[in-house]
């Protein structure tokens, strides 16, 4: 690699020797996700990985891909890149493990006008804790440098993952019947969605990120730059023990987008919006911005960033595992006839 440098490249504003700089920061990072099944390193033309298919009838593979959205404007006023990785994991897994599937590994996708090798590092390395925490392994990407398409200081992060499943485990939405229970876990904040709404609110600038409030004990900056929880280890681990019915990620177009996902046309959900304490920041963003209610969840997650329908007769069981966790779980709902409406009183 030493002998490759093009000054030409470098004057039209690329310089390749920044990307394998680049490479060399980040592969600490990288290699501490490496789980079982990865058989490539970092550097190659693609991402290798063998599942273990042991004790599966019928393995069927399940992918997702995101990417962080607008969320990145505030890294960018804030000069903060070490959780958007993060988000970008979480966006992605949290989706797969809504079939029951187990992410197996992950790529990421990152296009910016500079390559500053120092950066590109700290990025990745919120991309591989957010691999850790989903137990998964971060097998390749990309870094794209394109000067002329972004502004100074700006890129984007997008990013894809695959997960594994037995057919006969796969999450069936004609088990959710009349009388089954819909559980809600906490989200950590805004998570990655509804941004252009909340930079319109607050007129986003570097000044007012700084601001404290005293509702939210932190700046306003920090609140929103929380990244996104990752739900797939208690998830999973519920999957074990209990008979989970359906799963919805709550993102863009909050609980009347992504709970009728999760749902058969023979049934619908009456969502309890007093079950559980709605965060501050949400409050905030509802005041600021003199927001309807049904905008608001029909824009945010509310504080809830999955919502998973099991039996009454198992309800108690699945908090305790998910509690027992680390997650804030709360009862927040119950299934009746429909077809697949959300009534939240």
């Amino acid at each position: 690699m030493e002998k490759s440098f093009s000054e030409s490249y470098k004057a039209a504003g690329v310089d390749v020797t920044a990307g394998y700089k680049s490479v060399e920061l980040m592969k600490k990072y990288v290699q501490s996700t490496y789980t079982d099944g990865v058989v490539s390193d970092i550097g190659g033309f693609g991402g290798l990985f063998a599942p273990n298919l042991k004790n599966m009838k019928e393995p069927i593979l399940v992918s997702g891909t995101d990417g962080v959205g607008t969320k990145l404007k505030l890294a960018f006023l804030m000069d903060k890149h070490d959780t958007i990785g993060q988000d970008c994991v979480a966006m992605c897994v949290n989706d797969v493990v809504c079939c029951g599937a187990k992410p197996l590994f992950f790529l990421d996708y990152m296009s910016l006008w500079k390559n500053i090798p120092e950066m590109v590092a700290t990025i990745v390395k919120g991309v591989a804790e957010g691999c850790k925490m989903a137990d998964c392994a971060l097998v390749g990407g990309e870094t794209a440098e394109m000067p002329g398409l972004y502004s100074e200081n700006e890129y984007d992060l997008a990013g894809f993952t695959v997960g594994i499943v037995d057919k006969e485990k796969m999450i069936n939405p004609e088990t959710i019947q009349v009388g089954d229970v819909v559980i809600g876990l906490a989200s950590s904040g805004v998570h990655s969605n509804g941004f252009s709404l909340v930079r319109k609110i607050f007129n986003v600038n570097e000044e007012n990120l700084k601001q404290y409030k005293p509702e939210l004990g932190r700046t306003l900056g920090d609140a929103l730059l929380e990244p996104t929880k990752i739900y797939v280890k208690p998830v999973l681990k519920l999957l074990e023990e209990v008979q989970v019915k359906g799963i919805s990620h709550i993102t863009g177009g909050g609980f009347y987008e992504n709970m009728p996902r999760m749902l058969n046309e023979k049934v619908a959900l009456n969502i309890d919006k007093n079950s559980y304490e709605i965060p501050a920041i949400f409050k905030l963003i509802q005041k600021e911005g003199n927001i309807p209610e049904r905008d608001m969840y029909n824009t945010f997650n509310m504080g809830i960033g999955m919502a998973i329908i099991v039996s009454k007769a198992e309800q108690e069981k699945a908090l305790e595992i998910l509690r027992q966790a680390g997650e804030k779980a709360y009862k927040i709902g119950d299934v009746i006839e429909g077809n697949k409406e959300i009534n939240i009183k």
